[in-house]
């Protein structure tokens, strides 16, 4: 590591613990501060018209943003693997965009690879402003260092890309396709996250196939598989006592995918939403009473009783499934804490999927 790269990677994390960015003293705003205050950034409202390849690109007006990946994936002899790459920008303070070191954006980027004897994960700071991390729209290219996702040259918005990041003991180079148009969740992109107003601006694709390469503690293995990627940016996703989210994204057999969510509060219900999209990319909006969510069995990991098991069910659907992980200690200790990790699933319909957990205490 260049002494260029440890003296920028010192100043982020002094931002982040002096700045109170992704930091412990905001989770009484919900998970890693999403529920504080965000007055001065952008709103998110409904009647905003999502377009591409625009919105591919950095939205820096607003406070928070990910450009998320996650791939369930198997090799020859059929041993399953997860892979996760995720962008995360966050933005310290509003107003104008400052040029250079002088940039309010701060850039973290994850990396995962799950098998069902470990979990590796990696993860790597930037300062904006400076070229270390970044995220164009057309040609699409989101990056942190050297990890990076990114449109192959030629192809259009994100039918063709690349993945690639790593670890101490692992990385991955893989390349993802899919002739199918984004995917919009709620009300044309406009995702409510609570009956106060809180939201997002959602839209995923998960109709990725994925081929490519492994390398675990120096084997490469041949690998391929399906990904979905989410995409979501806003200034206040969480209401202010909602403490975090138990998310699914779901292949199901007839080639149908399935995003559900649920946002738990202190004293309230929780608020659950998802997608139901059909082989063709046709997508229903899930409701509230539509969608059940049963924690099962627990697992204890950093001091956090977390359920790893679930059930779930989509009463419109007919859909009632049992989810287990590939392992259950997909724990990411990274700057804020959460479960991630690829699962399966049987009942009613069987298949592969992600579960992410974050807020628990």
């Amino acid at each position: 590591m260049s002494a260029r790269t440890r003296f920028s990677r010192v100043v982020v994390v002094f931002a982040i613990l002096v700045l109170g960015v992704w930091c412990g003293h905001v989770a009484a705003q919900g998970f890693a501060g999403l529920g504080e205050d965000a007055a001065g950034f952008a709103e998110v409202v409904p009647g905003k018209a999502i377009t591409f390849p625009e919105d591919l690109g950095a939205h820096p007006d607003y406070r928070i943003e990910w450009w998320y990946v996650t791939a369930n994936l198997k090799d020859a002899a059929g041993t399953p693997y997860g892979v996760q790459w995720t962008l995360f920008r966050q933005a310290n303070t509003p107003g104008p965009q400052r040029e250079g070191w002088a940039s309010q954006q701060v850039w973290l980027g994850h990396a995962a690879v799950t098998t069902a004897g470990a979990h590796r994960f990696a993860e790597t700071l930037a300062r904006g402003g400076i070229g270390q991390a970044g995220v164009t729209a057309e040609p699409f290219q989101a990056w942190i260092d050297d990890w990076s996702f990114a449109r192959i040259d030629g192809a259009a918005g994100l039918a063709a890309t690349t993945l690639a990041a790593k670890g101490k003991d692992f990385s991955y180079a893989l390349q993802l396709r899919s002739d199918r148009a984004l995917v919009l969740h709620g009300d044309r992109g406009f995702s409510r996250k609570s009956e106060r107003g809180q939201a997002s601006y959602y839209y995923s694709q998960p109709f990725f196939t994925v081929a490519g390469t492994l390398t675990l503690d120096g084997r490469t293995v041949d690998v391929t598989g399906q990904a979905w990627m989410d995409r979501e940016w806003s200034s206040q996703p969480l209401a202010s006592d909602q403490k975090g989210w138990d998310w699914f994204s779901l292949h199901l057999p007839g080639g149908e995918k399935l995003m559900l969510f649920q946002l738990r509060g202190a004293a309230e219900a929780p608020f659950r939403s998802g997608s139901w999209i059909g082989a063709d990319g046709a997508v229903a909006v899930l409701a509230n009473d539509d969608i059940e969510l049963t924690p099962g069995e627990t697992r204890v990991m950093a001091g956090r009783r977390l359920p790893v098991h679930w059930t779930v069910e989509v009463k419109s659907r007919g859909l009632r499934i049992e989810t287990a992980p590939l392992n259950a200690e997909s724990w990411m200790d990274t700057i804020f804490r959460y479960w991630e990790g690829p699962i399966s699933f049987r009942g009613s319909h069987a298949g592969v999927g992600y579960l992410e957990m974050t807020g628990y205490e």
